[in-house]
């Protein structure tokens, strides 16, 4: 698949090249491999589950970090064992990254591992300096305006 070039449509416009990154993550994710295989379930409100099939992995083989807007986990392989011979090895123990663009404000809350799944709970944290505020309208007293238009005539 071609990439497609955006840079015509930034020629006028300043500070949207996160949205040709968040594009361009986005295609190579529908690209990319498809190991382990996810779900990812909205679980409240602002509240949010995402669970990955990593069979064969422990927690010691697993690294979660976030950077930006940017979740990425990572598993490394174990070494097979060199006394074993298999006869059929269905199980994939082979390494794997798999990266996930969080929107504003996305938090990773916690992680736990149990039957092979791997679930990490996202919340949407806005900090009380970007939420929406309120913000009154209060009236003047008439006697200050009176007086504010008497003086603002008597200096002309």
């Amino acid at each position: 698949m071609n990439a497609i070039d955006f840079s015509p449509l930034f020629r006028s416009a300043i500070g949207f090249d996160r949205l040709a990154r968040l594009m361009e993550s986005a295609r190579a994710a529908a690209d990319g491999p498809a190991y382990p295989p996810y779900n990812i379930e909205r679980t409240a409100e602002d509240e949010y589950t995402l669970t990955m099939a990593i069979a064969g992995f422990g927690p010691e083989d697993i690294e979660i970090t976030t950077l930006e807007n940017t979740l990425t986990v990572a598993g490394r392989a174990k070494e097979a064992e060199a006394n074993r011979r298999y006869l059929h090895r269905g199980i994939a123990g082979r390494a794997f990254e798999r990266r996930f663009v969080l929107a504003d404000h996305i938090q990773v809350t916690g992680a736990s591992l149990e039957n092979g799944l791997l679930q990490l709970s996202l919340k949407r944290e806005v900090p009380e300096a970007k939420k929406p505020r309120r913000i009154a309208v209060g009236n003047a007293p008439s006697a200050q305006l009176a007086n504010d238009t008497t003086e603002a005539a008597a200096a002309a």
